[in-house]
């Protein structure tokens, strides 16, 4: 196989990784699925995150790996061989000790594989190892006590305590500054407007791959960088993003933008919405996976969760200046553009309201009224707060999920401007 990936100009991501894994042999067995490939959760919770860091080593991220990065990407996977081989024998050891003390809560792979890894460089092979029952033993046992006291106040004596806040500021300084280089140019984005043509009757699954492998999400999120942009988008107060603050307290009712909410505000959703407690990672995983997806393009983690947001950002550009009565509204250049344009101009009771002859003294505030002239920016940040709770759950998002989750957005920061303005006339004693 290795003679034809060195022969093609670039290399599927794919088959390169599941060819140099091969070599890896049957060490790295509890990592692999059947055909011997490794499993989407250790390509998802190891080998991305913990051994090829796509971020801060852009040549591994694509959906094609340039020729010239075969073999270094195969040597970051045979470097990593040791370890990945003492990580499997650890997660062995663990699911052996989660059996004998009867836990059944949660996904082994995504509570452990981590722990797993971390185990491995802490006390190498368990082989090697005395104590490795009961070291797997206590694993289990922290794990499922972390997981039993996921509360907020919790989360503050975890970020707040002196120790871990020093390596955890570290950890943040050292996230930004390993942030993969802006591009001198935005990149196209080639296929955002074809796939937003067909995703409300026929989502193209295969057009969605070829989204999330060639990195378009992470393309698209180059300009956030660049003076005013993200402002423009309505997911900071700032001229460009800066980083976040560690944080030691959180508000619901007043959050921040999104790229200006500290590691703190960003977990708060966490506790405060209704959520599968199996889905969530213990909040130490949490907290350090928060610092890294502060980093990452969109501030998002993963590619599904990009390209949905430069989905958004694509077809939310019709939105301001499409209230009715506007001279030219924007022409919509998709299905799904055309779509949410027309849920928009339907709105006519916020609309109503805001053609009122003077709306203060009616008291519908001036910030509701900006926020209606400029709705893209709510919708931006309600979209990136859905996409961002689907990744603290662990949940991807799939084609087929793809316009739900973009007019949902949309049907939902009507209804709140909606409920915000029937507060404010009722308090009045005004009508719309």
């Amino acid at each position: 196989m290795m003679q034809g990936i060195a022969a093609a100009a670039a290399v599927p991501r794919g088959m390169l990784i599941a060819d140099a894994w091969a070599q890896l042999g049957d060490a790295v067995a509890p990592l692999s699925n059947a055909s011997g490939r490794p499993l989407a959760r250790t390509v998802k919770l190891l080998l991305d995150p913990l051994v090829l860091r796509p971020t801060q080593n852009p040549r591994f991220a694509g959906g094609l790996i340039g020729v010239e990065h075969v073999d270094e990407l195969r040597r970051a996977l045979q470097d990593a061989g040791p370890a990945l081989a003492a990580t499997a024998a650890w997660f062995q050891l663990v699911k052996r000790a989660r059996r004998r003390a009867g836990v059944t809560e949660g996904h082994p792979q995504d509570l452990y594989f981590q722990r797993c890894f971390e185990l491995a460089h802490l006390h190498g092979h368990p082989r090697d190892q005395p104590g490795a029952e009961a070291i797997a033993a206590e694993t289990v046992t922290d794990v499922h006590a972390e997981r039993g006291e996921l509360t907020v106040d919790r989360l503050r004596r975890f970020m707040t305590d002196p120790a871990r806040a020093v390596e955890l500021a570290r950890l943040l300084r050292t996230a930004w500054e390993d942030r993969a280089p802006e591009p001198r140019e935005p990149a196209p984005a080639p296929g955002l407007t074809e796939f937003l043509d067909g995703c409300v009757t026929k989502p193209d699954e295969r057009l969605w791959q070829t989204l999330a492998d060639n990195r378009i999400g992470t393309a698209a999120a180059a300009e956030l960088d660049r003076p005013g942009v993200a402002r423009d988008f309505g997911l900071t107060e700032r001229d460009r993003p800066t980083p976040p603050a560690l944080g030691d307290r959180a508000s619901k009712r007043q959050l921040p933008r999104p790229f200006d909410r500290s590691i703190m505000e960003r977990l708060f959703a966490a506790f405060t919405a209704v959520f599968q407690r199996e889905s969530m990672a213990d909040i130490p995983s949490m907290v350090v996976g928060e610092i890294h997806r502060s980093a990452a393009a969109w501030q998002l983690a993963g590619e599904p969760g990009r390209v949905a947001m430069a989905l958004g950002r694509e077809a939310s550009a019709v939105l301001d200046g499409s209230s009715p009565g506007n001279a030219a509204p924007a022409v919509p250049a998709s299905d799904a553009h055309a779509r949410l344009q027309r849920r928009w101009q339907r709105e006519s009771y916020v609309h109503r309201a805001l053609r009122l002859p003077d709306p203060e003294a009616a008291g519908i505030p001036e910030d509701l009224r900006e926020e209606v002239r400029t709705v893209r920016r709510a919708y931006l940040r309600r979209l990136w707060a859905r996409l961002h709770g689907r990744e603290l759950r662990s949940e991807n998002t799939a084609a087929d999920e793809v316009w739900d989750l973009l007019d949902g957005v949309l049907r939902s920061v009507v209804m709140d401007q909606r409920d915000r303005l029937r507060r404010a006339l009722e308090r009045e004693g005004g009508q719309a």
